[in-house]
């Protein structure tokens, strides 16, 4: 079998992860502090946070596709993807910063403030985000060296994760000292600079080596024909759905869940510390498992595993402190080695249909699965903020009754455990194997000569 590719270099792929770890400081912000910062800072009731969640989310999610066919038709001298990168980190910074801002406003202009800004940073992330994504697919033909680049995206990615996790919390009372407004917007100005800096590095760090066909026409019509005759899109898409769908239900109720259910909230840090440290190994391991076993069945392996030992915390007393921790590590590191996997398809899915249909549309293709992540976080947060609000959550207060406790404990546990089982059962669906992606990305070698002559 021929090569597919030359390796890049170390440099390139972590100056690229740079990218995913400056959009992952406002990306993990939004799953682990955003319903929080909304009903216990800004004021919102957790049923306007979820409403908030879905309705920007799923509005904003269809962008998703429209940005992906404006990357597609982007011609500069750098390329299509990577100078969306540069466009847009100063705005990123700018209104990051401003959605976690709490102005001094009567209710009714605070929710239009928070809708606002809200959609604001959903677009501006969609806008940077969906070139970001579609670079995976453009610098490398080698499918393993796609898991490679997806490997250290993801690591750096969960670095990001890991700081807010473990020590946003803790700056935020550290800068705002008694006042958590004005430490919010100290502590995400912070981390915004930092996106903005990443953001720029990453452009120049990396190349786009992969050009579609010059001759290939652009029509809307077809390439949305093409899209949804892509088997391995469509089953990627509802992966992709429920694997963020469970991602938000899950994050966005481990903070109420140690605040009022193990009734210490700083033990918050320390969980998603060394949770975090444990995804990483996870991903660090990914690369060398998925070579070996192939992508749709580490995948299937992964998120089997997630959900076990995420529905195990509901029969883990809450005071139990040290078996929490240790549930967690093996539950992030089980969910570590599924995510470089996930944007490694996502190339895949694009090689397969420049192989089936001679077209090739990595950024709408790409946009069209990150469709499917914002709607599944769009899902995740407002059945987050729903099921709080059923079980009877009070915004602000400094304790809740025993059945929002344990509401809290089911979206945790249960409910949150059935979206990743579901994501292992759309696996199934799935028809690219280790071996039809490597004859794949070969037959599209040997066409791409023919194109160059």
């Amino acid at each position: 079998m021929t090569q597919a590719a030359a390796r890049l270099s170390v440099k390139e792929k972590v100056g690229y992860s740079l990218g995913d770890m400056a959009a992952n400081f406002i990306f993990q912000a939004m799953l682990a502090l955003q319903l929080d910062f909304y009903t216990h800072t800004f004021g919102l009731t957790a049923a306007q946070a979820g409403t908030l969640f879905l309705v920007v989310g799923l509005g904003v999610a269809c962008f998703n596709p429209v940005m992906g066919m404006i990357a597609d038709r982007t011609n500069t001298r750098w390329g299509k993807f990577r100078p969306w990168l540069l466009w847009t980190s100063v705005p990123f910074c700018v209104i990051s910063v401003l959605t976690f801002t709490t102005p001094h406003l009567s209710l009714g202009a605070k929710i239009i403030y928070a809708w606002t800004t809200y959609i604001l940073l959903r677009v501006i992330y969609t806008v940077n985000n969906v070139p970001y994504a579609s670079l995976t697919a453009v610098m490398t033909e080698d499918p393993d060296e796609r898991t490679s680049i997806s490997s250290y995206r993801q690591i750096a990615a969960n670095s990001a994760g890991f700081i807010i996790a473990s020590i946003a919390i803790p700056m935020v009372k550290f800068f705002g000292r008694g006042n958590d407004a004005l430490g919010y917007q100290f502590t995400m100005g912070l981390l915004s600079v930092l996106s903005m800096v990443f953001f720029i590095i990453a452009f120049f760090a990396t190349k786009e080596r992969i050009q579609p066909n010059p001759q290939q026409k652009t029509s809307l019509g077809q390439d949305l024909a093409d899209l949804f005759g892509n088997r391995p899109w469509v089953a990627l898409f509802l992966v992709t759905l429920f694997y963020f769908t469970a991602i938000l239900v899950r994050g966005n109720v481990m903070l109420p869940y140690f605040r009022f259910v193990a009734g210490n909230v700083n033990l918050f840090a320390w969980f998603n510390g060394f949770g975090l440290a444990s995804l990483l190994l996870g991903v660090a391991c990914s690369t060398a498992v998925s070579v070996r076993v192939g992508k749709r069945q580490l995948f299937i392996a992964s998120m089997i595993l997630t959900g076990v030992f995420n529905a195990a915390l509901y029969v883990i007393s809450p005071h139990a402190t040290y078996v929490i921790i240790a549930a967690e590590v093996l539950r992030q590191f089980s969910f570590g080695l599924s995510g470089p996997i996930l944007w490694a398809m996502m190339g895949d899915v694009a090689d397969y249909g420049e192989w089936k249909t001679g077209r090739r549309a990595s950024g709408t293709v790409t946009a069209a699965v990150v469709f499917a992540l914002w709607a599944g976080l769009a899902l995740g947060g407002a059945i987050a903020g729903w099921l709080l609000s059923a079980y009877g959550l009070v915004s602000g207060a400094a304790t809740q009754t025993a059945r929002t406790q344990t509401g809290i404990l089911l979206t945790a546990s249960f409910y949150a455990s059935l979206c990743f089982f579901a994501a292992a059962a759309c696996l199934f669906f799935y028809p690219l194997t280790r071996e039809k992606n490597q004859s794949i990305a070969n037959d599209l070698i040997e066409r791409r000569k023919g194109y160059a002559s």
